[in-house]
């Protein structure tokens, strides 16, 4: 049988017809998902991250970049969506569109935008806990065995500060890895270092709301929409208030400058970092075409599709970029790869925002429930991608399997929680959210593609939303995201390159025999 064999439209469809999943999702409830899986750990880690790495201050660039791209593509996923409602989202429709090698492709590619997604933000909830917590739980069973602490002593610090070169960010007393690499010897001996051992507040919150997602999408659905109102309120609250904090001098130069100690690279400063920042702050964008994976439970997917892909990424895009510009605006970017971390927010309110400690507490609170309704989107969006495929026979059938109360697929959910885990406790959560990144890139570029290819193939299907000005916003769409993706640094690319080579190990030894389309004449 020919591996690049389609599913048929007609088949699609007569599958969703066919399904138990209970339809209980609305346009409103569609918003608050995408909202719920989009404003995380993009927004409150990931913008320190990109802004540290990349961008700078020109964080708020690289999101204009990262939303121009998610642009393109939503508007592809919108026809899709509208067109073919049934869970699986980007896996589903490469099926019909390229056929079942790159619809396994883009499946396996999915497992890194949502499963690692997931793993990405517990791992940001375990952070801003123990900043909550006051830093009580030890740093060895709150980070993984490859992360390291640096620290120096005044006076260490002073022996750096004498060395050559622009050594930006290390006053707190905390060197980031790339600093410590470039220290002499003599230095190096007078640096205390931490290890990780397992992250375990990671996995408590990966349990909890494994357990919730069996129970049931409603009930689910429900607890994100109270958890997104909530998060988008602090979001703006921090916005309103620290707007009189921001000092102009925290941004000049708006870019980071060339020669800067840790930033060498195309990608690293000036405007190649922004190029690069929109890689890393894309991860802020991921969520949207979440919303898709729940077509099949969408009371009108038709109508409602469309308006809860569009419309979640419409808000956040806004919200990114002033949130983008007071966070740069009230501490200096540089201070974000060691004493911020991934609890950036919590770090300026404490640190500059005199009067307003009691807002500290509660942006941690807020970031700790808003990380949660990311999490359960993301393994939400997972577990129905392996719905899908399980339905084709591609993965086990215990993927598939629903629960016999509740209607969910559970077994998939306790697989899944197993392999959240494992990343959770063990990887870092820079890793683990690059490599999101180019799963999502990834599913992005094959999405605009199967526009183009549908266009041409089945221009006589009903499309209760078109994606304007085809072939022009598909193809920018392409070409966007694939600019980000080659801005991912070179271990991320590497390392998706083990993955995707796994994938194929598995599609030959397993799924291509075990296809219901083998069963077809």
């Amino acid at each position: 049988m020919s591996i690049w064999r389609k599913k048929s439209l007609e088949a699609l469809l007569q599958q969703a017809q066919g399904s138990n999943l209970k339809r209980t999702l609305g346009a409103g409830s569609l918003i608050a998902l995408g909202i719920g899986a989009i404003i995380g750990a993009g927004l409150f880690v990931r913008t320190a991250a990109a802004a540290t790495d990349a961008a700078g201050s020109g964080v708020t660039l690289s999101f204009i970049v990262a939303a121009i791209g998610c642009a393109f593509a939503g508007l592809c996923y919108a026809e899709f969506a509208a067109m073919i409602p049934i869970s699986g989202s980007a896996y589903a429709y490469s099926f019909v569109t390229m056929g079942e090698l790159v619809a396994w492709v883009i499946g396996w590619a999915l497992i890194m935008e949502y499963a690692l997604g997931a793993a990405t933000v517990s791992i940001a909830w375990s952070e801003y806990l123990n900043n909550l917590l006051g830093n009580s739980i030890p740093y060895q069973w709150c980070h993984s065995p490859f992360e390291k602490l640096y620290q120096a002593s005044a006076d260490v610090i002073t022996q750096i500060q004498a060395l050559p070169g622009n050594w930006v960010g290390i006053e707190k007393g905390f060197l980031n890895a790339d600093q410590f690499a470039k220290l002499p010897a003599e230095i190096v001996s007078q640096v205390t270092i931490t290890s990780g051992i397992m992250n375990i507040p990671a996995l408590v919150i990966l349990l909890a709301l494994t357990l919730l997602l069996i129970k049931g999408t409603q009930e689910s659905a429900t607890v994100n929409a109270i958890i997104v109102f909530v998060k988008v309120a602090i979001v703006l609250v921090f916005i309103v208030v620290g707007w009189q904090f921001i000092k102009p001098e925290n941004h000049t130069p708006y870019l980071i400058p060339e020669g800067t100690i840790g930033h060498e690279g195309f990608f690293k400063w000036g405007w190649g970092g922004v190029l690069g920042g929109a890689a890393i702050v894309f991860f802020a964008f991921i969520g949207f075409d979440a919303v898709s994976t729940t077509a099949q439970e969408a009371k009108n997917p038709k109508r409602d599709m469309p308006i809860g892909i569009l419309g979640s990424l419409a808000v956040c895009t806004v919200l990114y970029i002033l949130f983008g510009h007071v966070l740069t605006g009230v501490a200096h970017w540089s201070e974000f790869a060691t004493a911020g971390k991934e609890a950036s927010v919590s770090y300026v309110i404490k640190t500059y925002m005199s009067g307003y400690e009691w807002l500290g507490t509660s942006v941690t609170l807020a970031i700790l429930a808003g990380f949660s309704s990311v999490i359960l989107v993301m393994l939400m969006g997972q577990s129905r991608v392996f719905y899908s495929m399980s339905q084709d026979g591609l993965i086990p059938k215990a993927f598939g399997e629903l629960h016999p109360k509740y209607k969910t697929p559970f077994k998939a959910n306790w697989i899944l929680f197993l392999f959240v885990g494992a990343f959770a406790a063990f990887v870092p959560g820079s890793i683990a959210g690059d490599l999101t990144s180019f799963g999502t890139l990834f599913a992005f570029v094959l999405v605009c593609i199967g526009i183009l290819l549908m266009r041409k193939t089945n221009p006589e299907l009903a499309r209760p939303f078109k994606t304007p000005l085809v072939p022009l916003v598909p193809v920018l769409g392409i070409l966007v995201c694939t600019a980000m993706i080659i801005a991912l640094d070179a271990f991320t690319l590497k390392a998706a390159a083990v993955w995707m080579l796994v994938g194929f190990v598995v599609y030959f030894a397993y799924s291509r025999k075990n296809s219901n389309l083998n069963n077809k004449p």
